[in-house]
């Protein structure tokens, strides 16, 4: 993860959208064909006085450019196990104010909406959406806050520039509510 020092996103407007940023950033540094990643974020101001020898590492312990929330990398998500099954196993300590998850995928423009055939299991529509001619691979980042704010980063890999980077609150409803789910357990 880019420290606190490093040049970073640009600012956002709040601390949840810069979160976003940082680690599509940081994302974006590991290239494509990624697995998932998962993060907690945390209360910059609060890790420094809780846990100094970790802000230290973070590069969190100098001066007060920091943004107010840390995403912190946590373990990789296990290969080969569902996204909405592994969500459903975490439980975060009270310390983590939210979370976020890169994910890539595939996606359609909705014109080709009305082409998906009918009948298709989960298993024969992921392979006619990648053989689709008009398929477009996307980094989706989103985050919530315990108080159910969100933010997501949408980065096509055709246009794959920190200036490309679409973001909103409501981009991928789905998975912000996936991630929200884990904080009500």
């Amino acid at each position: 993860m880019p420290n606190a020092s490093s040049s970073g996103p640009p600012m956002a407007a709040t601390p949840l959208t810069r979160a976003v940023l940082e680690i599509d950033e940081y994302a974006a540094t590991l290239g494509w064909d990624q697995p998932a990643r998962l993060f907690a974020l945390v209360d910059t101001a609060q890790l420094r006085s809780q846990e100094p020898g970790l802000a230290s590492q973070l590069g969190l312990d100098t001066g007060d450019q920091a943004a107010p929330l840390t995403p912190v990398e946590q373990d990789e998500i296990p290969a080969g196990t569902p996204l909405d099954e592994f969500l459903g196993t975490i439980a975060w300590p009270d310390a983590v104010a939210g979370c976020a998850l890169t994910v890539e995928r595939l996606m359609l423009p909705p014109s080709a909406e009305s082409d998906v055939p009918v009948g298709l299991d989960d298993t024969a529509l992921t392979k006619w959406v990648a053989e689709h001619p008009d398929r477009q691979e996307v980094r989706m980042t989103v985050a919530v806050l315990r108080d159910g704010t969100r933010e997501s980063a949408l980065r096509l890999r055709a246009k794959d520039s920190p200036n490309e980077v679409l973001t909103g609150a409501g981009l991928v409803p789905g998975l912000a509510e996936a991630l929200y789910a884990t904080f009500e357990a």
